[in-house]
């Protein structure tokens, strides 16, 4: 019964310690996921930007307008996504400054360049349009970052507080099995030794003796059961003279 305690308890601490576990992280750990793919959907969204702009640069407008509308539209869900999953202190002050960053990017290429000084000007293009695309991307990357982080961060979590999840189990199977090495030891002391010595005696009576030579020091059952047939003897040899 000791044993059989052990284990469950063992069991149902390491049962719980692990829905712990599952509770606290998975809305984390998706949470995590979910901004790493926003951060790559962004940059993507910021890269075809990029080319839209080049195409404005080259006159073709049409073309042009058309990627930076889709573009547009597939960063801005993306950011969305970004803000509604705030995993980290500071991520939500990268992200307003994200946020900041691409609306006076937007700027740069919502008003004409097509049939201004703009188009065709890569001096334009590299000095102002590019630098801040440059620096919008970098907070991108920043963001995608710290989720990285916190993603790495949380699976080493995860992975130490299984561990100490399973101790309670591998500390009581270890018990377990010292308390049955000490459980076979008594039993060998207290009850198979002293009935060895007590089927020895049996065996080796002598007709010549009263009673019993077993030297049994025992004050248990056993015991009982040596001065039962000793006295069993004793009336087995008044009968015999008889």
């Amino acid at each position: 019964m000791l044993l059989v305690g052990l284990l469950v308890v063992a069991g149902s601490v390491s049962v719980l310690e692990f829905m712990k576990l599952s509770t606290s992280s998975t809305s984390i750990l998706e949470n995590n996921h979910k901004s790493i793919g926003a951060s790559k959907t962004m940059l993507e969204a910021l890269e075809r930007e990029d080319s839209g702009i080049l195409l404005l640069l080259l006159g073709k407008w049409e073309e042009g307008r058309r990627i930076l509308g889709e573009s547009d539209m597939m960063f801005l869900e993306a950011l969305t996504v970004a803000q509604n999953n705030i995993t980290k202190d500071n991520e939500a002050e990268l992200i307003a400054d994200i946020q900041n960053k691409y609306v006076h990017y937007k700027e740069k290429w919502t008003r004409p360049i097509v049939d201004t000084f703009k188009e065709g000007n890569i001096d334009w293009y590299q000095n102002i349009a590019h630098q801040e695309f440059i620096q919008l991307k970098k907070s991108i990357n920043q963001l995608m970052t710290i989720n990285q982080e916190s993603l790495y961060e949380e699976a080493t979590r995860l992975k130490d507080n299984g561990h100490r999840a399973v101790m309670p189990s591998i500390i009581s199977i270890i018990g377990a099995i010292l308390f049955s090495f000490l459980l076979i030891f008594y039993l060998d002391q207290q009850f198979i030794i002293p009935l060895k010595k007590l089927l020895k005696a049996v065996k080796n009576f002598n007709q010549g003796y009263y009673q019993l030579q077993s030297s049994i020091k025992s004050k248990d059952e056993i015991n009982q059961l040596e001065i039962e047939i000793n006295q069993m003897l004793k009336r087995a040899r008044k009968n015999d003279i008889r």
